[in-house]
């Protein structure tokens, strides 16, 4: 077991740090995974950072860049002479070298840009103009493409050609004289028929693409529901302008699925590429005190709420003991709605003119929802709290307290069912983002309601 602890690359690139042995760094480092190696510069400090990315060069460091977080992307390059960027840069997938470009300053932007052959500047300067979150900013234009016209045996020597270029030979598309996708074959299509077919004769129909305008959570979403390896991008003429891979689409998704999750709890600005315990308390203060400070404010409205209606708690203080329950059972009910249209709307499962059909479902599960939660608690107060011997302390009987919480916390629990499921569809319909309204709004609303409800029909069933 500690011959294997030894034998561990990623233990040998270590002691290779510490030691500052170039060779013995760049021998570990040819043995371990760029992804490895981009989790662990990221850990690293400024002085060990420098030391790796000189010693393994730009050749090993190019699939390392791509793999870091996008804040230290641009520190990373700057470790770098014009001639190694100009390496690195070139040896850059496309979608890659876009995704570099987007995230450095400006004045990065036009350094590096500089440093591009011919033929990168113009792919760069193309797919620039697509915005990051879109299948356009996403996508590679390295792709396996080849002609109607052609056969079998010119297909494969133009794919021979372009083989070290293309991101994936797995699906090869098929375009026109134009360049507008007219149809795919895989490569085993051309590996089990003879030289001189026609391509136009084993090609399938394309009827899975995107437009370069696309959001990027939409492209990834038709990959998912379609089991495609890659798929195509095209422009609003057809021509087809690259591809989006499944690892592409997996990233998108994860990038997607953090963004939803912080929102849901509060958390505002760009999601942090840095890894949790590499990002800063400041960074995590800012991203945070906006939403508390603005809830905090919300929340004053349940305590004037609770004001107005001192009356009511003064004559029936048995009243409070329920008050904290009511109002959770709202917060809970519709947040368990929000949470699932959310999750119907990533999945395309809810479409324009279905609020409807949709406030009428969450309507009949919030009133069976309601009723349940109100019958057991109307047992509770109705039979259990007499036998432990309290009492109400006002001129109302168990049964009456019971018949008012019950009450109260269906109509509670139907309302922020109601409300929940509707939050999300609103936020959609005036542009904004679903799960930005949906869990922290959501509860500070449902905590004002919550009480409005409770009092009013306690202080009407109970006379007070």
């Amino acid at each position: 077991m500690a011959d294997e602890e030894n034998d561990n690359p990623m233990n040998e690139l270590m002691r290779a740090l510490a030691a500052a042995d170039g060779s013995a760094l760049l021998s570990a480092a040819e043995d371990i995974h760029y992804a490895d190696l981009a989790a662990l510069y990221e850990n690293l400090n400024d002085e060990a950072r420098d030391f790796l990315l000189k010693t393994i060069g730009p050749e090993l460091a190019t699939d390392l860049v791509a793999e870091l977080p996008y804040p230290l992307i641009e520190g990373a390059l700057d470790h770098f002479k014009p001639a190694q960027l100009r390496v690195l840069l070139g040896n850059l997938s496309d979608d890659d070298r876009v995704d570099v470009f987007q995230v450095v300053s400006e004045e990065a932007q036009v350094r590096f840009f500089s440093l591009l052959g011919p033929r990168d500047k113009e792919l760069t300067r193309n797919l620039l103009k697509y915005e990051e979150d879109t299948a356009g900013g996403r996508m590679t234009t390295h792709v396996g493409r080849i002609t109607a016209d052609m056969t079998v045996k010119q297909a494969i020597a133009v794919l021979r050609r372009d083989r070290e270029d293309a991101e994936t030979l797995s699906r090869i598309f098929v375009v026109d004289a134009q360049g507008r996708l007219v149809g795919k074959v895989r490569l085993r299509d051309l590996a089990f028929n003879t030289w001189d077919t026609p391509i136009r004769d084993i090609m399938a129909e394309a009827t899975e693409y995107t437009l370069a305008s696309t959001d990027q959570e939409e492209a990834a979403r038709i990959l998912s529901r379609y089991d495609l390896v890659v798929l195509p991008v095209v422009d609003e003429f057809h021509h087809l302008l690259g591809v989006i891979t499944y690892d592409d689409a997996l990233e998108i998704l994860q990038e997607e699925s953090t963004e939803d999750i912080e929102k849901l709890a509060a958390i505002s600005g760009e999601q942090s590429e840095v890894s949790y315990i590499n990002t800063s308390a400041t960074l995590h203060y800012r991203r945070r005190v906006a939403w508390l400070i603005g809830l905090a404010f919300v929340s004053i409205a349940s305590g004037y709420v609770m004001f107005r209606f001192e009356s009511v708690l003064a004559k029936a203080g048995v009243l409070a003991l329920f008050l904290p329950m009511v109002v959770a059972a709202g917060g809970n009910s519709g947040g368990q709605a929000a949470t699932m249209v959310i999750r119907a709307m990533a999945l395309g499962e809810i479409k324009a003119g279905n609020a409807l059909r949709i406030a009428w479902k969450e309507a009949r599960t919030g009133l069976y929802l309601g009723l349940s939660l109100g019958i057991t608690i109307a047992a509770f107060i109705g039979f259990i709290l007499p036998r432990m011997k309290q009492n109400t302390g006002a001129n109302f009987d168990f049964i009456h307290l019971a018949a008012a919480v019950a009450v109260a916390i269906t109509v509670q629990v139907l309302s922020a069912t109601v409300l929940g499921a509707m939050l999300p569809i609103a936020a959609r319909a005036i542009r904004l983002d679903p799960a930005v309204v949906s869990s922290p709004s959501l509860a500070s609303t449902v905590d004002v309601s919550g009480m409005l409800i409770y009092f009013t029909i306690a202080g009407s069933i109970l006379n007070l």
